[in-house]
């Protein structure tokens, strides 16, 4: 059998309740703020706000690879200009250009 006998006098009984009833009231007040409704609303737009973020930083750094990867294309290791790669590219938009404004201009004749 268990010895269940309790060798502390009133006092320490009573100072060992106070304790227990301040961690209880401690505890409530922690429950009672996380279940509160402006506290659950402002935990949800954290968490969108965060997932926002790390979404924006992925874009972020997928576009940066791109644009890397493009100028790349354009210019040397040194940051010289490709003109072999930058002559034809030019010569291609031009043409573009030109085409639409011929269609354009074709259709208000």
């Amino acid at each position: 059998m268990a010895d269940t006998s309790d060798t502390r006098n009133p006092a320490q009984i009573e100072a060992d309740i106070r304790r227990r009833r301040e961690t209880l009231a401690e505890t409530l007040d922690e429950i009672g703020v996380r279940v509160h409704p402006k506290t659950i609303v402002g935990d949800a737009k954290a968490k969108v706000v965060s997932n926002i973020d790390h979404t924006l930083g992925r874009a972020y750094v997928g576009v940066n690879q791109a644009v890397s990867q493009v100028r790349a294309q354009f210019v040397d290791e040194e940051g010289s200009p490709r003109l072999e790669r930058i002559v034809p590219v030019a010569l291609v938009a031009v043409g573009l250009v030109g085409l639409l404004a011929f269609g354009a201009r074709r259709r208000k004749d």
